[in-house]
């Protein structure tokens, strides 16, 4: 009897290959631009992606400063904090994060939608985020992406 075996390719440290990413924020949602951005990190347009690897690429967000908050969004969400101790809740708006910088924003909103991990925490320190249109990354050779042609 003649069949076919197909093996499950599971990726690890040494076999996994990262690119670095440029992605446009300018006139994009703040949230769409985060989801697409943390799947990126993540790896999960890669046709090996394996959940416990961290198989993703190393994102840069330019433009930052002008990524959009539809509605009343800039003041009326708020991102709460929790010390632990008796009236130790902090409450903090996207337009008092952008005011200290939108490299704190936007890591606020994609740390959110990775995985509450370790490799969490390892895929955050993947991603640059510039205000500006310039970036200190060149060396890298990195590519543009669009993300309005990902799903």
């Amino acid at each position: 009897m003649n069949t076919l075996s197909y093996k499950t390719v599971s990726a690890n440290k040494a076999t996994v290959r990262k690119e670095w990413v440029v992605v446009d924020a300018a006139g994009q949602q703040l949230g769409r631009v985060g989801s697409k951005v943390a799947k990126l990190l993540r790896g999960k347009y890669k046709p090996d992606f394996t959940p416990h690897v961290d198989c993703g690429d190393n994102v840069i967000i330019i433009n930052a400063d002008q990524a959009v908050l539809t509605g009343n969004k800039w003041n009326d969400r708020v991102y709460l904090t929790f010390s632990g101790y008796p009236g130790g809740q902090k409450g903090t708006t996207p337009a008092q994060l952008k005011a200290k910088g939108d490299d704190r924003l936007f890591r606020k909103v994609i740390k959110g939608m990775l995985p509450k991990t370790k490799l969490g925490a390892k895929l955050i320190n993947n991603l640059y985020v510039y205000a500006g249109s310039e970036h200190k990354h060149e060396a890298q050779q990195p590519r543009t992406i669009d993300l309005n042609s990902l799903k």
